[in-house]
């Protein structure tokens, strides 16, 4: 991963990679409440795919499902080429897969730097540490301000930065991102965009849960709309910013 700065950004394009994640039919039930209903979606190579819907609609359940930290009741997650169904979670992340959760998850009474070392479980060579810490200080420069801090001291923007390094520490292939701008002051989240922009053009693909549907259209390349535990809707990011269902729906206009 090789981050480089891009002060004028513009918008992002459709990337025509191969299918690295697939989803196919998804079924989940909590008890006897059916949480998703046959969801089909895919990412490609290099993207950054966005999930917009209501509270409730499924985003954060397929994310979970995908890393397999809820079972499947019916369908397929193909992950590049492989089937994520028998896999437990420590072994989806160890096929590239991270998962920045929402609410963070950082461990509030360690410091930032053994926050970061946490999530360099997967490779422990002393030059590749140093080169990952590299790059996560070049993404956010306050975690390299912070090191010695206990992560529970960081604000929320901090420590949603925090929570994006660790991930980064294992080099996925693919980071799933689970509202990230959620519980931040709003001059922090357009740099944390940003760092997820430059993370993407550095070569992670990238699927992302947001409430904030501006932001996430923006940002993204693709987008699929979950209402109820299906899919809506989906299509090209820049078009479904300018469909009008979605402007009354999510955009208040």
């Amino acid at each position: 991963m090789t981050l480089t700065d891009h002060p004028t950004r513009p918008p992002p394009t459709v990337a025509s990679g191969s299918t690295l994640l697939s989803v196919e039919s998804l079924a989940v039930s909590y008890g006897g409440i059916r949480a998703l209903k046959g969801v089909s979606l895919e990412v490609r190579r290099g993207e950054i795919v966005a999930m917009i819907g209501a509270n409730g609609a499924g985003k954060t359940t397929t994310l979970k499902t995908i890393v397999r930290l809820l079972p499947i009741a019916a369908g397929h997650i193909r992950y590049d080429g492989r089937d994520l169904a028998p896999m437990a979670t420590e072994d989806v992340a160890a096929a590239g897969i991270s998962l920045v959760p929402e609410g963070r998850a950082i461990f509030s009474n360690l410091t930032v730097r053994e926050n970061l070392e946490l999530g360099a479980w997967n490779h422990k060579h002393p030059a590749t540490m140093a080169e990952s810490f590299d790059e996560v200080v070049k993404l956010f420069p306050r975690l390299g301000e912070r090191m010695r801090q206990e992560g529970g001291t960081l604000s929320g923007g901090e420590q949603q930065m925090l929570a994006i390094g660790r991930a980064l520490m294992a080099r996925p292939a693919m980071m799933l991102l689970d509202e990230p701008s959620l519980g931040i002051a709003p001059r922090l989240v357009a740099d944390i965009f940003e760092a997820i922009a430059r993370v993407a053009e550095a070569g992670t693909t990238i699927l992302l849960v947001e409430q904030n549907t501006r932001l996430a259209l923006k940002y993204s390349t693709r987008a699929y709309v979950l209402r109820t535990g299906e899919i809506a809707m989906s299509g090209d990011s820049k078009d479904l910013a300018a469909n009008e269902e979605i402007k009354r729906a999510y955009l208040g206009g």
